[in-house]
């Protein structure tokens, strides 16, 4: 049996934001439990060159439902202007982007899997690729990477966490 673009992408990314979800609640109890103020995971970045939490959490936002949705104008390009600045902002944006997946339909990322796709960013159009490279070898890389890196900033700010926290609840036959 074939897999289909919805199976190899959408139950994945939804099982990692749900990941990511209790991820946010930990870190949030780690900062009130050790009297620590939320700024200080919130605003905490791996090396000075790289994001901050909440932009990652935003990456994530942008490379799964959003991107997906903008699939049907034949375009995509990363909106990263609603930064979330707190811990209930995060979890919103996270509720957010399993919306817009839960609504994806098999049957929609199938009619574009063969479209042409662009790539846009500051109104220039950089690059194309078909639907089903564009989501599973542009979106999903980069998906993955921000909600490791976001995993990995909290990791390394001392916040008590494990891959079972990263990968959430798989999905397990007969559950």
């Amino acid at each position: 049996m074939a897999l289909t673009l919805h199976e190899a992408f959408v139950p994945n990314a939804i099982q990692i934001l749900g990941g990511m979800r209790g991820i946010i609640d930990k870190a949030q109890s780690h900062c009130r439990d050790n009297g620590i103020a939320d700024s200080e995971l919130i605003e905490a970045k791996l090396h000075d060159d790289m994001w901050s939490l909440p932009w990652h959490v935003r990456a994530c936002w942008t490379h799964s439902g959003f991107a997906i949705n903008l699939y049907q104008e034949g375009y995509f390009s990363p909106d990263l202007t609603d930064i979330p600045g707190d811990w209930d902002a995060m979890r919103a944006m996270v509720d957010d982007a399993v919306s817009q997946l839960e609504a994806v339909t098999p049957e929609f990322l199938e009619e574009i899997s063969d479209k042409t796709i662009g790539f846009e960013l500051g109104g220039k159009r950089l690059l194309e690729m078909t639907g089903q490279n564009f989501l599973l070898g542009f979106n999903q890389h980069h998906f993955f990477f921000h909600a490791t890196t976001f995993y990995d900033i909290l990791r390394h700010k001392g916040v008590a966490l494990g891959k079972r926290d990263f990968t959430g609840i798989p999905r397990i036959l007969g559950a």
